[in-house]
């Protein structure tokens, strides 16, 4: 086989041949140092032994010259050429790597020599080229540079990129964090879009590792600072002195100072010595004041202020020359049901009571006279400048309508009325403003029994009156209606006068009796003995007969009428009649005294059986 070997390739052969020879005369000659002085490592590695101290130098130079192409550490590379797409970055590895332009977007002046830090994409592609990222690596140091500014509390810069629902975008390394819109400052904001495009100052506040979410303030950088404000502003409050603040925010209620880091309340009663009804009219956001300090709880949290005190009181500029019965000019601006209260100068305000705005006596309400905004005149009644109150009246401008109440509205003259109220007991009707009168409830009508006013009328209805009486004094009218029209019962008196007939139908069967319509009025009441016919039955609804009036009361418009009584009156006048010609016949005949006598008995004795046979 050697000799196979040896003719097959006898170069190979020759050269082993000429090492071997040497050595095996070697071996021969001195075994003993042959065996002391042969090479075990490179018999068994095939190769040179390195010394140790060589090859540490040369791990050393490696380590200073060339990078470990890991894919999860960040290196830092150098731009050794631009193309048209990427960019050659020298990362002293075995070969230079690529990244794509477009990761550099946000560097638009990268220039060749430029150092940027890179990640290893891919080991090598198809070229054997490494694969490098620019974008990855600096997320991924950005997330270091997070997570370490959120745990040593650093103040981070950060690019406010854009508005989103509920706060901020801000770029902070690269990462887009959240910006809370209760973050920005310590006041409330109402224009987001003035952070837009604006680097900023923040601190990072919270991270969510699982989302890669970050949340960023720039609130809690000044509120450090608010705090040591606060605490040296409240250690100097002192009530009556004047600060200046911004107006912080508005509320129907008052509006809330900002004096420094510390906020204060200015009660809407304290704005004005006027009447407002709103704080927006006095002030506006953001405006600079001058308050003063009311009053402060113990803790110095809650700090009352005032504006209007800053200035003087209204009514100590009241011209002295203001007295009870000057007529004054005024704005209405605040109506209740018991009056208005008149502005007739800044912050002094009078009160108009109901009652002093008509001469009427019945009730209304203020808001029938003025409305808020008018203008008015009014008259001073009461004038209080220590307790700084003033009673007004409007009536006062125009004659009392009772002066010459006599002339207008004697007693006897008819007038036409409006009805404004109703009592149990009768109707208001008004003659004219501050003229009212009473019509009781017996004088609307001659005929209708009414039980309640507005059976007969309602409010607004006009009625024709008489003045029946006048008491100038108690300022009463007392007025009828009925008494515009005659009494059609001074009539009916004669019509439906004891005795007389009348025919109608029976129109209602009611307790203890029935009821006859003779007419509209006239509805009289029948007893029941007295619906007996002559037969001995009874009258029923509907039934027609003649009826005799036996009992008729204008006064209080009564009437009993009896069907009963038409035939019972009947036979005692034909009793009667019989009886006078039998007398005229006995004297006709002249007939002895006792003849005379027995005649008229029996006459006698049948009338009174029939008489007593009619009371049974």
């Amino acid at each position: 086989m050697a000799e196979q070997a040896n003719q097959a390739n006898p170069e190979v052969s020759e050269e082993a041949n000429q090492v071997e020879a040497p050595v095996v005369s070697e071996a021969k000659a001195n075994p003993e140092k042959f065996l002391k002085e042969f090479n075990w490592h490179n018999y068994q590695e095939g190769i040179d032994e390195v010394d140790d101290q060589q090859l540490k130098e040369f791990e050393k130079l490696v380590a200073e010259n060339f990078v470990d192409t890991l894919d999860d550490e960040v290196v830092t590379g150098v731009v050794v050429h631009i193309s048209d797409r990427d960019a050659i970055i020298d990362i002293n590895a075995k070969s230079e790597g690529v990244i794509s332009l477009n990761e550099f977007r946000y560097n638009p002046n990268l220039a060749v020599g430029d150092k940027v830090e890179v990640l290893i994409d891919v080991r090598e592609d198809a070229t054997g080229q490494l694969v490098l990222s620019h974008r990855k690596a600096r997320v991924i140091k950005a997330w270091d540079r997070v997570n370490a500014a959120h745990d040593t509390g650093e103040i981070v810069n950060g690019f406010v990129k854009c508005r989103t629902k509920g706060g901020m975008i801000v770029d902070v390394f690269g990462i887009e964090a959240f910006l809370p819109g209760s973050q920005i400052d310590v006041k409330p904001i109402r224009d987001y879009d003035q952070y837009v495009n604006k680097t900023m100052e923040f601190k990072v506040v919270k991270i969510n590792h699982e989302f890669k979410n970050v949340v960023v303030s720039h609130k809690a950088l000044i509120e450090a600072d608010i705090e040591e404000q606060k605490k040296e502003i409240i250690g100097q409050l002192e009530k009556g002195q004047v600060l200046e603040g911004v107006v912080k925010n508005i509320t129907s209620y008052g509006v809330f100072i900002d004096l420094g880091g510390v906020d204060g309340l200015i009660h809407i009663t304290d704005l004005s010595w006027s009447r407002i009804n709103h704080p927006n009219e006095i002030v506006e956001l953001d405006q600079k004041l001058n308050v003063v300090i009311l009053d402060f709880d113990e803790d110095k949290s809650r700090i009352q202020l005032g504006l209007k005190q800053l200035s003087k009181h209204p009514w100590e500029a009241l011209a002295d020359t203001v007295k009870v019965g000057d007529k004054v000019k005024g704005k209405v601006v605040v109506i209740a049901d018991y009056g208005a209260f008149i502005e007739v100068a800044d912050g002094v305000e009078g009160l108009i009571h109901v009652s002093e705005m008509s001469w009427s006596t019945h009730l209304r309400s203020a808001q029938d006279f003025v409305s808020v905004g008018d203008e008015v005149e009014a008259v001073i009644l009461t004038l209080d400048r220590e307790d700084r109150k003033m009673s007004l009246g409007i009536k006062q401008i125009t004659p009392d309508p009772w002066t010459d109440i006599t002339g207008k509205y004697p007693v006897g003259s008819k007038h036409v009325g409006i009805v404004r109220n109703f009592t149990n007991f009768g109707v208001f009707v008004e003659l004219e403003e501050g003229i009212d009168g009473l019509i009781y409830i017996s004088d609307l009508s001659w005929t209708k029994k009414i039980k309640h006013p507005s059976e007969f009328c309602s409010v607004g209805d006009k009625l024709d009156v008489v003045v029946l009486e006048l008491d100038v004094e108690g300022r009463k009218l007392s007025l009828g209606h009925k008494q515009t029209t005659e009494n059609p019962w001074d009539a009916y008196e004669t019509d439906f006068a004891l005795e007389t007939v009348h025919t109608a139908e029976i129109s209602e069967i009611v307790d203890k009796g029935a009821t006859v319509e003779f007419n509209e009025d006239i509805v009289a009441f029948v007893p029941s003995r007295h619906l007996e016919k002559e037969d001995g039955s009874k009258l029923k609804k509907g039934d027609k007969a003649e009826f005799k009036i036996i009992e008729f009361n204008k006064e209080f418009k009564r009437v009993v009428a009896s069907h009963t009584a038409i035939f019972k009156a009947e036979e005692v006048a034909n009793v009667k009649a019989a009886v006078k010609k039998a007398e005229a016949q006995a004297a006709e005949a002249k007939p002895t005294l006792g003849d005379a006598n027995e005649a008229l008995q029996a006459l006698k004795d049948k009338m009174d059986g029939k008489t007593t046979k009619a009371k049974k």
